[in-house]
């Protein structure tokens, strides 16, 4: 039974981590020039960002 648990769990956590990751990369996509740049990211960095599927870290 604890075993059935603990497997809910990480499936829970690890959609939950993609759902998150998919949010953040689509914030990622509405940044413009400016906004990249006082977050320290570069075009090339965004873009290979974006794309990941949202199952990659």
């Amino acid at each position: 039974m604890d075993t059935h648990i603990s497997v809910y769990k990480r499936w829970f956590s690890t959609l939950a981590k993609w759902a998150r990751q998919a949010h953040e990369r689509r914030q990622l996509a509405q940044l413009d020039h400016r906004e990249l740049s006082d977050l320290g990211i570069s075009p090339a960095d965004r873009m290979s960002e974006l794309a990941k599927p949202f199952w990659r870290d």
